[in-house]
C-alpha cells in the first residue's frame, strides 16, 4: 500500500477503482489482508470481489475503466534468445497481464515499478522489448532509474519507474518526472536523510514500549561483503529494505547501526517512510517482505504531485 498511501496523503479525492493482491503458494494471504485493513476492499462492474484472487483469472473486461494503472511485475522471464516470446512466457504472467490491461482499457497514464537489474538484463535487451511493448500499445514510454535517498527517503534504494502516457494526450510526455530535492553532498539541496534521523528515536524493543510492530528477527548479525550483512553506517541512509529471504525460507532485515540486533519491522517500516501508525498484519516474515516489497510513501506522494498537476490542467 505505500503507493496508495502516498497518493491518499495528497486528499485529491480519487479513488482506487480496483486492486489485486495475492502470494501464489501463501498458507495465508497477509499482503492482501494488510491492505484491506487499511484501504478496504474493492468490487468490479459485477459487484464481485477479485482482490485475492491469482491475477491471471482475473477477467480484465471487468475491471473498471481508470485513469491510472500502477503495477510492478518480475523480470526472469523475459526471453533474451528470442524477444517475440516475452509475451509467452509463463514466468511473465504479471507482466502480460499488466500490458494486456492497459492495453484493454486504455488508461491515461500508467507507472510500472521494477529494480534495477531489469536495465541491465540481457545488456539492455529485456527493457528495449518492455518499451517497445508499451508503445505498440499506444504509450508514449519513459524509463526512469532512482535513488530513493534523492527524494528524502532514508535509504539508498535504487529502482526503476516505467511512465506510460497516452499517445491521444500529446506527441511529448507531459509527465515531468520529479526532481531530486536531496543530494549525498548536501551542497545544492539538503543532505541525503540518514537512517539514524529517521530512526533513532525509537525506544529499545527489548524494553517495555507501546510502539506498533516493534519486533525484530533474532537472525544472527555476522558482517560479511553480501547483500543484508553490511555493517549500517548511522550518519548515511539505510541500505536497501529487503523483501527476500536469506535463501533457507527466513527473512533478511537490515542491520542495525548499533551491530547488536537487526531492524525491527517498525523501523524497516519508517526507513520505508510509512506512518508510524501504519499496522502490518500477519507472521514477522509476513511483515518484513511487505515493507521490503513496498513503494516508499514519500516517493509515491511526489508522483502523486504532478499527477494532480496534469489533473489541474485538465490533462
Amino acid at each position: 500500500g505505500g503507493f496508495r498511501l502516498g497518493f491518499d496523503r495528497l486528499n485529491t479525492g480519487w479513488r482506487t477503482t480496483w486492486f489485486s493482491q495475492w502470494e501464489p503458494g501463501a498458507s495465508k494471504q497477509w499482503a492482501h489482508d494488510c491492505y484491506v485493513k487499511h484501504f478496504g476492499e474493492c468490487t468490479d462492474l459485477n459487484g464481485e470481489l477479485h482482490t485475492g484472487d491469482d491475477i491471471s483469472t482475473v477477467n480484465k473486461d471487468a475491471i473498471p475503466s481508470h485513469t491510472l494503472l500502477v503495477g510492478g511485475f518480475p523480470c526472469q522471464g523475459f526471453s533474451l534468445a528470442n524477444r517475440l516470446r516475452t509475451l509467452e512466457d509463463d514466468r511473465n504472467q504479471l507482466y502480460r497481464f499488466f500490458y494486456n490491461t492497459i492495453k484493454t482499457k486504455q488508461p491515461k497514464f500508467f507507472i510500472a515499478e521494477n529494480v534495477k537489474g531489469i536495465l541491465s538484463l540481457g545488456k539492455g535487451e529485456a527493457i528495449k522489448q518492455i518499451v517497445s511493448d508499451f508503445e505498440g500499445a499506444g504509450y508514449i514510454t519513459t524509463v526512469n532509474l532512482v535513488n530513493m535517498a534523492d527524494y528524502g527517503v532514508p535509504q539508498t534504494r535504487q529502482r526503476v519507474l516505467i511512465i506510460g502516457q497516452r499517445k491521444d494526450l500529446g506527441e511529448k510526455m507531459l509527465f515531468h518526472f520529479p526532481k531530486p530535492n536531496h543530494s549525498k553532498d548536501g551542497k545544492d539541496l539538503p543532505k541525503w536523510v540518514s537512517i539514524k534521523e529517521a530512526i533513532g528515536h525509537f525506544p529499545d524493543p527489548d524494553k517495555e514500549n507501546n510502539v506498533i510492530n516493534h519486533v525484530y528477527s533474532a537472525y544472527k548479525v555476522e558482517y560479511r561483503n553480501f547483500t543484508g550483512h553490511r555493517q549500517t553506517d548511522p550518519d548515511k541512509p539505510s541500505p536497501t529494505i529487503l523483501a527476500r529471504g536469506n535463501g533457507k525460507g527466513g527473512v533478511c532485515a537490515i542491520p542495525h547501526y548499533n551491530g547488536q540486533r537487526r531492524l525491527s519491522i517498525r523501523e524497516s517500516a519508517s526507513v520505508q517512510t510509512f506512518p508510524e501508525n501504519f499496522h502490518f498484519v500477519g507472521s514477522m516474515n509476513a511483515c518484513y517482505r511487505q515493507i521490503g516489497n513496498a513503494v516508499p510513501v514519500r516517493f509515491a506522494k511526489l508522483l502523486g504531485e504532478e499527477l494532480k498537476r496534469l489533473e489541474l490542467e485538465n490533462i
